[in-house]
């Protein structure tokens, strides 16, 4: 039975011309390197390529294990497949014609169309369908082992560390869920949201400038008792949990990638070396690229990101502009059920226009890094890659994160008060919080991005394969030709019908796997960064996994072409992201707890202004009167004059209103800042500096008390090195006789 390596594909051009002249030089190319090329015509010319034996007998000497150096070159062991197809597709994308083009030159001209690895006969694939890409299996363990040998050791490290983190996530998850029911089984008991659902009489200030009503702070009973599911001091707690977490399972994933890379002998395996002996195995007179920096193109390329980075910041500012726009005419609205709920309407129809800028802005972002790592001329294909994985993580952190920034720890703090607002060109005024605090606006933000992208993304990203491959089979379908009487019916070639069920499969690329990844550590930033605000993250992000791992598992085996197997011990540079994320975390979740939550100005009030503290009461809950002390008075006279006090009075004034309540701690006379507004800000900041160094003190004692090596693999490398130089010496001790 006859096997073929690649397969590429080319339009039927005409005999003679310029693309015709160019397929046959580089196909002499490889004829001259020892490959066989078999042709098969039909609707596209498809040349199928098989490299010669002594291409990969110069592989297997040069990658030989060092500490057996007796092998003989003509002791042959059968090469994997997936190493074949790595070699191979670096020879093919290596290869010069006369005219110093090389296969991607081609590609681009539309010399050839197309070219890829073939899949396993079917028994073989049908094999890792049934073990792994199917539904079903979502609750079995994945043959990693069977991964690695078809697809090679990145994708094998890549659903190993998908399940690994999906294992642990568990964990997360249920710690998350926990927090979240007991904030719903104690939130009744709240003595802030009972005070907020008793202020019957509490006025305060409109929401807008126009058409907004005075309104009761009983009004808002619901969304009060909301905000106590998320914040509550459960949420302190388990966002130390997150932080110590991430560090676990960082150290954790260290040791079984350990063993696993050991068990694949691949645990000292060099990339560098494997590039240069590919290189030589292409070509004997092969210098290798020398390693060079050049401080003006880092210096331009600096300037470039830090560009980028500013427009991402400034598409965020346009979502804030939106919101408050947005919040404007809601208020105006006719329908009632707008105008009341315009500050919660504005946040979700924001969280969604924040998800399509996400989507757009991805695909910007992408050509953005690659142009870039064009720029700074990466001298092999693993620096490239890792210089276009930071790049492009970056610009898709701000792309992702500048909206939930803005809306953790500026909105509300940065609109003014009562008579002297912060208003975008000079005329809509900015977003306020709810009395009650801005938590839920971060919390509704989140759920909204992570339910869109983890429903609507996952949909689109299984339905445009599955649809495109459907398309293309029907399109090569051959119609059965009708036989004559007595006609023999013509034996089709069996590599023909292989080639063409590859070709109608969806295309792959090198960007394949990492989009993956890209996918999957974004929503491990999403887990862990502002999980404070939203504990069921992680709960909503273990149950994507489940269904994440068995729709790459069908995408690759079912619906797209094969990918070219890599080697890898390890799952690169992306480590360095996951621990840069597990820092970010700390400060995340630091600021949410100090800022963005009202822990700290109830803890305050608790025990320093509560009538515990200072009429030494008892039988009470200390926080009686904390909504009272929060809100400060504002002079309806003072208004600013583009603000239009409501003429009509609500039915609950029976006397003109002289005075409303705003959130804020000011001084009634002057509006200026209270003492307790610097007692409250100083303990932020001391709780923020406080909760950092204790989390990143516990993260630093987790990292050194969990080895990144096992001890069983430590002691297999000692029983090694020692057997080695055991034999070395009783080798010695032959030759001297």
């Amino acid at each position: 039975e006859e096997k073929w390596d690649f397969v590429l594909v080319s339009n039927i051009h005409e005999m003679g011309s310029e693309k015709e002249i160019k397929r046959k030089k580089f196909l002499d190319e490889l004829s001259k390197k020892g490959f066989t090329i078999k042709k098969i015509e039909d609707k596209k010319l498809f040349y199928g390529v098989r490299a010669s034996k002594h291409i990969f007998q110069k592989y297997q000497w040069l990658q030989r294990n060092p500490d057996s150096r007796a092998q003989n070159p003509s002791d042959n062991h059968d090469i994997p497949v997936t190493t074949r197809i790595r070699i191979v597709n670096f020879i093919l994308q290596n290869t010069v014609t006369p005219d110093l083009e090389k296969l991607h030159d081609l590609m681009k001209k539309k010399v050839f169309e197309t070219m890829f690895p073939l899949h396993e006969k079917e028994e073989e694939r049908k094999l890792l369908e049934e073990t792994w890409a199917r539904w079903r299996q979502i609750f079995h363990r994945q043959p990693i082992e069977k991964i690695r040998c078809y697809f090679g050791e990145k994708v094998a490290l890549y659903f190993a560390w998908l399940g690994w983190y999906t294992c642990l996530l568990g964990i997360a998850a249920l710690a998350g869920l926990a927090v979240f029911v007991a904030g719903i089984t104690v939130f009744n008991s709240s003595q802030v949201s009972k005070e907020i659902c008793e202020a019957n009489n509490t006025i305060m200030c409109p929401l807008c400038d126009q058409k907004c009503p005075f309104w009761l702070l009983s009004d808002t009973c619901t969304y009060a008792k909301v905000t106590h599911i998320i914040d509550n001091e459960g949420t302190v707690v388990f966002a130390m949990f997150m932080a110590i977490w991430a560090t676990v399972f960082l150290e954790l994933w260290k040791r079984q990638r350990a063993t696993v890379v050991t068990n694949w002998d691949l645990y000292r395996w060099d990339e560098e070396e494997e590039e240069l002996a590919m290189e030589l195995i292409n070509n004997l007179q092969h210098e290798p690229q020398k390693h060079q920096h050049s401080y003006l193109r880092s210096t331009i390329v600096l300037l470039l990101v830090l560009l980028m980075i500013a427009v991402l910041i400034g598409i965020a500012h346009a979502l804030v502009i939106y919101r408050v726009v947005a919040t404007a005419l809601f208020t105006q609205s006719n329908l009632e059920f707008l105008r009341e709920q315009a500050n919660t309407m504005a946040v979700m129809t924001g969280a969604v226009l924040h998800y399509i800028t996400i989507v757009i802005m991805t695909k910007v972002n992408r050509h953005v890094a690659l142009y870039l790592c064009d720029l700074e001329k990466p001298r092999t294909f693993s620096h490239r890659e890792n210089n276009f994985t930071v790049k492009f993580f970056t610009f898709q952190f701000f792309t992702n994160f500048s909206s939930l920034i803005y809306v953790a720890f500026f909105l509300g703090r940065i609109n003014g008060h009562p008579g002297n607002y912060v208003r975008v060109a000079g005329k809509w005024r900015l977003e306020e919080c709810h009395p009650s605090g801005c938590i839920t606006d971060l919390c509704i933000q989140m759920a909204i991005i992570m339910l869109l992208k983890q429903t609507i993304s996952n949909v689109i990203e299984y339905l445009i394969p599955w649809i495109a491959y459907k398309r293309r089979k029907k399109q090569q379908c051959p119609k059965k030709r009708s036989m004559m009487v007595g006609e023999e019916e013509e034996v089709e070639d069996p590599c023909k019908r292989q080639w063409l069920s590859n070709y109608q499969l969806n295309e792959v690329n090198v960007f394949s796997l990492f989009d993956e990844f890209l996918e999957m550590v974004i929503q491990y930033s999403f887990t862990t960064i502002f999980v404070a605000a939203f504990p069921l993250a992680p709960l909503l992000a273990f149950c994507n996994n489940l269904f994440e791992i068995r729709l790459d598992a069908i995408k690759m085996v079912q619906l797209r072409r094969r990918m070219v197997p890599r080697k890898a011990n390890d799952i690169g540079i992306w480590l360095q992201v996951l621990e840069a994320i597990g820092i970010l975390a700390v400060i995340g979740n630091g600021l949410v707890i100090a800022i963005t939550s009202d822990f700290i100005p109830m803890q305050v009030y608790k025990y320093t202004y509560s009538p515990c503290v200072t009429e030494n009461i008892t039988g009470v809950d200390c926080l009686a009167g904390y909504i009272n002390h929060s809100l400060s008075v504002f002079r309806i006279q003072d208004f600013e004059p583009y603000t239009k006090v409501p003429e009509t009075l609500p039915d609950f004034v029976t006397d003109d209103i002289k005075e409303c309540r705003y959130q804020d701690y000011r001084n009634a006379d002057d509006y200026s800042y209270t003492v307790q507004f610097w007692h409250i800000f100083a303990t932020r900041l001391a709780f923020l500096i406080l909760f950092e160094h204790v989390a990143l003190c516990i993260k630093l004692i987790a990292a050194w008390y969990v080895p990144d090596v096992p001890q069983s693999v430590m002691n297999q490398f000692l029983d090694r090195k020692h057997s080695n130089l055991r034999k070395e010496l009783s080798m010695m001790d032959y030759s001297t006789e």
